[in-house]
C-alpha cells in the first residue's frame, strides 16, 4: 500500500504537468519570415515588432457576389485566426452556403516590407488553388496604409488575381497608425535654444533663492541671487541708456558755479555818474 505522501507527489507532478501542457496551448504561435531564422533583417524584426499591437485584433470581412460567391474572409496579424487548429493559418476563407474553409495564407510562411508611409505584409502557404494559376498554393497580401489616431480600421478585400497561371494573391488593405513613420519634432534651433536658456534661468532664480533664503538666511529682495550684483548692473545698463538715447545734447554740470552774468542785471550807465566832479 503506498504511502499519502508518495500519493500527494504523484498528484503533484500530474498537475505541474497539466499546467505546463496548458501554458504551451495558451502560447499563440506569432509570424515567421520564411528562411532560417538567422536570416531575418533587422528591418523585418522590426517590423514585426512596430505590427505587434495589431495582434490581438480579430479583422472580419463579408463578400457577397450574386448566389455564387458568398464569403467571410477572418483575418489576424501575425496570430492565428483559431488557436485550437494549431496549423498557422492567418487569413481564413469560409463560404457562407456550405461551411467550407479555406486556408489563403499561414503566418509561418510570412514576408513583410514597408515604404515611406505603408507595410505590406504576405502570408504564403494557403490551400491550393486546384484548377487555377497552376495548382499553386494560394497567398494573401495585406497593404496597411498609414492613418493617424487609428489603431485599425477599413479592413476589406480589393481584388483576387486567380488568372494568371502564376504568382496568383488576393489583395487586401486597411488602415493603420502602425504604418506611420514617426512625427519629426517642428521645434526649430532658435526655439530649442530660447526653452534651453529659459530653462537655466528658471533653475538658476529657483535655485539661488532657495540656497539665500535656507542657508544664508537672506530676506526681503536679499533673497534674489546675485542681487548686488544685477543692481549695480541695472544703474550701469540705465546710464547707458541715457546716454544713447538722450535726444538733448549733454551737458556736464560745472564743478563750481558761480553767480553769472545772466544773474546779474545789467548796469546802469549812469551808477557811478554821482561820483563825477561838478
Amino acid at each position: 500500500m503506498s504511502s499519502p505522501y508518495h500519493t500527494s507527489a504523484v498528484l503533484l507532478v500530474f498537475m505541474a504537468l497539466a499546467v505546463g501542457v496548458g501554458a504551451e496551448q495558451l502560447k499563440e504561435s506569432s509570424c515567421d519570415v520564411i528562411g532560417d531564422e538567422s536570416s531575418e533583417s533587422q528591418m523585418e524584426r522590426a517590423l514585426l515588432k512596430k505590427l505587434e499591437p495589431l495582434s490581438q485584433i480579430r479583422f472580419n470581412v463579408t463578400v457577397e457576389k450574386g448566389k455564387t460567391e458568398n464569403y467571410i474572409y477572418h483575418f489576424r496579424v501575425c496570430r492565428e485566426v483559431n488557436s485550437t487548429w494549431h496549423d498557422f493559418r492567418g487569413l481564413v476563407q469560409t463560404d457562407k452556403q456550405n461551411g467550407k474553409t479555406t486556408v489563403i495564407g499561414r503566418i509561418n510562411e510570412t514576408q513583410v516590407f514597408n515604404g515611406s508611409d505603408w507595410i505590406m505584409l504576405i502570408y504564403k502557404g494557403g490551400d491550393s488553388y486546384g484548377r487555377h494559376c497552376s495548382g499553386e498554393k494560394r497567398r494573401a497580401v495585406i497593404m496597411i496604409s498609414c492613418k493617424r489616431g487609428v489603431i485599425a480600421s477599413s479592413f476589406s478585400i480589393i481584388s483576387e488575381e486567380r488568372e494568371k497561371e502564376q504568382e496568383c494573391f488576393y489583395l487586401f488593405e486597411m488602415d493603420s497608425s502602425v504604418a506611420c513613420p514617426a512625427e519629426d519634432s517642428h521645434l526649430s534651433v532658435g526655439s530649442i535654444l530660447l526653452i534651453t536658456f529659459a530653462s537655466l534661468i528658471a533653475v538658476y532664480i529657483i535655485g539661488g533663492f532657495l540656497y539665500q533664503r535656507l542657508v544664508v538666511g537672506a530676506k526681503g529682495m536679499e533673497q534674489f541671487p546675485h542681487f548686488a550684483f544685477w543692481q549695480d548692473l541695472g544703474n550701469l545698463v540705465a546710464d547707458g541708456c541715457d546716454f544713447v538715447c538722450r535726444s538733448k545734447p549733454r551737458t556736464a554740470p560745472a564743478a563750481y558755479r558761480g553767480v553769472g552774468d545772466d544773474q546779474l542785471g545789467e548796469e546802469s550807465e549812469e551808477r557811478d555818474d554821482h561820483l563825477l566832479p561838478m
